[in-house]
């Protein structure tokens, strides 16, 4: 049976659902931000307009819009909140946390199933799919997808060398993967190569949804042009949308490297890299405390965004 499992790490917490085949699922929570799931307790700020997008601000000073107005609440008012989409500001800077109303008293989001043991997530394939998200491409046999976040939606190009046919199955079939491992969600597109006959799109439609089995999703038919589209509830960002924060990610992901070892060490990357570093003094302090020794920074020009690591 598949199994969640979570990690707290420096910055972030992992999470992902794990089988004998590595990781179907996976998100990844941002220190800081209110996760999906979470009540607070929020202050009226703004009723809005015409009864839509009214805001409050959580005690620790978010702001939540709140896209039906609350019924018989005045600004200034308290409030219980709930979240029901984080944050999303690698694509959309401006989007806030979406929130609803709710009797509920304020708690913490639960997180999804059991604390990972040490090196668990890493031996499902954790670094594989963190690649996947850095590059925003996917091998499959026969075939490649190459993955773009744009603030309208993500867009998923499938190539390869098989016949149209059997690559648009095999290529809907490694997208819809994709779209789970890397939590993708809100609109999404796949173009498909261009194949003749009704046949042939509809079993590149139906290799979507076998893939996507028991995942709440809605999607149209594979148009002639060989163009799909679907859409997933999306109540945080996917991982391939973080990545595009490119030297918050990198640096996050060094920390989760060199936690796994023990004594001194001194993070070498690039100059973006280690200047994100240098601005977060207490992820150096927890790595120290996890490492049992001081840590130290260098910065290395000749390094590419992704290339750091730890000397010990």
């Amino acid at each position: 049976m598949p199994e969640w499992l979570h990690e707290r790490g420096i910055g972030e917490t992992r999470a992902a659902l794990i089988d004998r085949d590595g990781i179907l699922e996976a998100r990844v929570l941002l220190d800081g931000v209110l996760a999906a799931g979470t009540i607070v307790a929020a202050r009226l700020t703004s009723i809005g307009r015409g009864g839509r997008n009214a805001l409050a601000r959580a005690d620790d000073g978010t702001e939540i819009l709140l896209p039906s107005r609350p019924a018989g609440i005045s600004e200034g008012a308290s409030l219980a909140i709930e979240i029901s989409r984080e944050a999303i500001t690698a694509v959309e800077r401006w989007k806030r946390p979406l929130g609803r109303l709710t009797d509920e008293a304020p708690r913490a989001a639960p997180m999804p199933g059991r604390e990972a043991r040490p090196g668990e997530l890493a031996a499902a394939g954790w670094d594989d799919l963190v690649e996947q998200a850095q590059s925003g491409s996917v091998l499959f046999d026969g075939g490649s997808l190459s993955l773009f976040a744009t603030p309208a939606m993500t867009l998923i190009d499938v190539d390869g060398a098989l016949a149209p046919e059997e690559l648009a199955v095999a290529g809907a079939r490694a997208a819809a993967r994709a779209i789970r491992r890397l939590g993708l969600g809100g609109s999404i597109g796949i173009d498909l190569p261009t194949v003749a006959g009704k046949a042939a799109r509809a079993a590149a439609a139906e290799a979507v949804d076998g893939a996507l089995g028991g995942i709440r999703f809605e999607r149209t038919a594979v148009n002639g042009f060989g163009f799909l589209q679907l859409v997933r509830p999306r109540r945080h960002a996917s991982l391939l949308e973080l990545a595009l924060d490119r030297p918050a990610f990198a640096a996050r992901q060094l920390l989760r490297r060199a936690e796994q070892r023990h004594g001194r060490a001194t993070l070498v990357a690039a100059p973006a890299v280690i200047r994100l570093l240098e601005a977060q003094p207490d992820w150096l302090d927890r790595l120290a405390q996890r490492r049992g020794g001081p840590v130290d920074l260098r910065s290395d020009p000749s390094l590419a965004i992704w290339a750091g690591h730890a000397e010990d």
